[in-house]
């Protein structure tokens, strides 16, 4: 069982080296945590972007450029395409976001010719570690999907557990997330959590258990659920925490990161290669975690 975002690296490092393609590759952070992912023997980049700002980033970061592929683009939406047709020719094993807009690389990502579709809803995931949680935890989906309806989150949990199954939590306890416990017509959330957790009992959705409604505080403390009157295997206890739409998700993604101390790492699942997607403003960090993530994904 992982405990810490750190172990990501050390995991990722036992694997083979994988070529990332990194579109908008033009950002301080991002070469730093790439700088660092090539030292901890994880991958070996290919950075797309603008090339002057990228060899003059470089330098002040001390990223030796020697033996690593750099390709001219002088706008962030051919960064994205020739990243993703890399990743579909098979000449990079994963795609990494750089400084660019979610919506450009998207873009590229669901292009029906020229991009990664799986046949799969894409969704993103972002494990936590929190100073006020006994374990790690994901979130999910605070990126990709505005507002999810019934199916599209069966698709979302599916998403997020095989991650969790992928990194050794066999069978995570997913908190369906609303503002309240209890189920009320007029709140969408509270439906979808109830339907979700009924689907799960029936056998539709496997590999993990599934609780809601279920507010945050229940769903991360098990004072606040008893407090609260409310048994649960998954209250106090959650691996997953499922949003009801991306406002919720991102607000709650950026307190967790801005607000509340708390590491990151971030992909996207459900396309044929594994996304390292994190926010701009995200630190080296967070980016270095997520491109371990991504390795252990693809390996």
């Amino acid at each position: 069982m992982i405990k810490e975002l750190s172990e990501f690296i050390q995991l990722a490092k036992e694997k083979a080296i994988l070529r990332i393609a990194v579109a908008a590759a033009e950002d301080e952070d991002v070469l730093i945590a790439v700088k660092s992912a090539v030292e901890e023997g994880i991958v070996i980049p290919v950075l797309i972007g603008d090339k002057y700002k990228i060899l003059r980033i470089a330098r002040n970061v001390n990223l030796e450029l020697g033996n690593i592929e750099v390709i001219d683009s002088n706008n962030n939406v051919d960064s994205c395409r020739i990243a993703v047709e890399m990743v579909k020719a098979g000449n990079a094993d994963i795609l990494m976001k750089g400084l660019t807009k979610t919506s450009d690389l998207l873009k590229a990502v669901l292009d029906k010719q020229n991009g990664l579709s799986a046949g799969k809803l894409i969704s993103h995931v972002a494990f936590f570690q929190s100073p006020y949680y006994h374990k790690i935890f994901c979130v999910t989906d605070v990126a990709m999907n505005i507002a999810p309806g019934l199916e599209d989150k069966v698709q979302i949990i599916n998403n997020a557990v095989a991650v969790c199954h992928q990194i050794g939590i066999k069978m995570p306890k997913v908190a369906v997330a609303a503002a309240v416990e209890t189920v009320n017509p007029k709140m969408e959330a509270t439906l979808h959590a109830a339907r979700l957790k009924e689907m799960n009992q029936e056998g539709k959705i496997k590999g993990c258990i599934v609780d809601g409604p279920l507010a945050i505080d229940i769903a991360v403390s098990k004072d606040a659920a008893l407090h609260k009157g409310v048994n649960s295997d998954v209250a106090g206890d959650c691996d997953v925490i499922l949003v009801p739409d991306i406002e919720a998700g991102n607000m709650f993604y950026k307190a967790l990161s801005f607000l509340g101390g708390a590491a990151s790492a971030s992909i996207i699942m459900g396309a044929s290669a594994p996304i390292v997607l994190t926010s701009r403003s995200d630190n080296d960090k967070s980016k270095l975690l997520s491109i371990a993530l991504a390795a252990l994904i693809k390996n």
